[in-house]
């Protein structure tokens, strides 16, 4: 069941086998709790005032056993504590308990992300891809220190350890995309150790193997446009402003009337753009050198389509960061401003941030929670 406070979500999606049972033992707890607490607190309000001093209270024959009462204050908090104990052991069991039929997915912990491995041989990193009404069992390790595989939605946790495998299991009920965090303080960049977990139909995700973990996206092709336009890295020079030396702005390029070095002026048109990316020495803007590389022989003509369409509409990021996050070897993940993305989601394979915290994985270096192909295949 899920809670709400002001629309303001009290629980988590109650998304796995777990959830329904480990919510109602959660509140038959605390329900336990508050009862006997605010029990006590009115008997001791209640004999405070009635017997305070100077009060008129008969104290004149003190009770000083009732046995009657004894047995049932002993009794009933006895047998709540008892079923308590066994719901609970009951559950803690089937929990570490996993089905001998389950699918099993390994995960790799280390300072900052996680690395999911299939094995249909699919590796994802930072995300873990799922099949609904499946049992599926986690067997989990740690690269460096301590780590905790949390997934608030399905109510399960556990701890990565160094040199020791770790296992927990899960049975996903509902399709959709939910957390995964590391619970357990693990260094500077703690907090960026996150993901999601995507439930999917059992078709949706037997398809999904098959394509080697690849989801084909419905995109227009200014989408894809932008999408490519950030897997480049176009916008370390052509951000939300003009930054000069480097490059102006394509923000409402479109249409509009450009000026050269040499003092020729051009209507910025679908000609203009492709020529401009496939050979941009060749009409360079007024103000600017010649900075960026000729694209003539790394482009696919639909890649210049998708690309001017995308200048075309504006040139407006519209996707988040971590959907057009870099995923190719060599190229760098950026944002609509130029700068290096720390989300979960982001791939870098360039050399780590001056201002953030570098960890080395073999050879590769990496920085947060961004995966670094290279170390991860050795």
């Amino acid at each position: 069941m899920n809670w709400n406070l002001f629309n303001y979500p009290m629980n988590p999606p109650v998304a796995s086998n777990f959830a329904a049972e480990h919510d109602a033992l959660f509140y038959a707890i605390v329900g336990q709790a508050v009862f006997f607490g605010l029990l006590t607190f009115a008997l001791i309000l209640w004999f405070a005032v009635k017997y305070k001093k100077g009060s008129k209270a008969d104290r004149s024959s003190p009770q000083y056993e009732n046995a009657r009462m004894e047995f049932w204050w002993v009794l009933v908090p006895t047998v709540l504590g008892l079923a308590t104990f066994f719901w609970s052991t009951k559950l803690f069991v089937d929990m570490r308990t996993p089905p001998k039929n389950a699918k099993e997915i390994f995960v790799v912990g280390k300072q900052w992300m996680w690395h999911v491995q299939h094995p249909d041989g699919v590796r994802e990193n930072n995300t873990l891809h799922v099949p609904v009404d499946t049992d599926v069992k986690i067997t989990m390790i740690s690269q460096d220190v301590i780590h905790a595989f949390y997934i608030p939605a399905f109510r399960v946790q556990f701890m990565t350890v160094p040199g020791r495998y770790t296992q927990m299991w899960f049975r996903p009920t509902q399709v959709g995309r939910y957390h995964l965090f590391c619970n357990m303080y693990c260094g500077t960049q703690h907090s960026e150790m996150g993901g999601s977990v995507i439930v999917m139909s059992k078709k949706d995700y037997a398809d999904w193997i098959a394509q080697n973990g690849q989801v084909r996206e419905n995109l227009t092709a200014a989408q894809t446009g932008e999408k490519l336009f950030n897997k480049i890295g176009c916008g370390n020079c052509h951000g939300a402003q003009d930054l000069i030396p480097r490059g102006p702005t394509l923000r409402g390029l479109f249409g509009t009337t450009r000026e050269t070095g040499d003092g020729r002026k051009w209507v910025a048109d679908e000609s203009y753009i492709r020529e401009s990316i496939m050979r941009p020495a060749e009409k360079v803007t007024k103000g600017y050198g010649v900075t960026m590389p000729a694209y003539d022989k790394t482009f696919s003509e639909e890649d210049i389509m998708n690309l001017v369409a995308y200048i075309r509409s504006g040139a407006s990021q519209s996707l988040p960061t971590s959907t057009i996050a870099a995923a190719m070897p060599g190229i760098q993940a950026r944002d609509s401003m130029g700068r290096s993305g720390l989300n979960s989601n982001e791939m870098q394979f360039n050399s780590p941030r001056a201002d953030a915290t570098p960890t080395r994985r073999g050879s590769a270096p990496s920085v947060g929670a961004m995966a670094v192909e290279k170390g991860d295949q050795q």
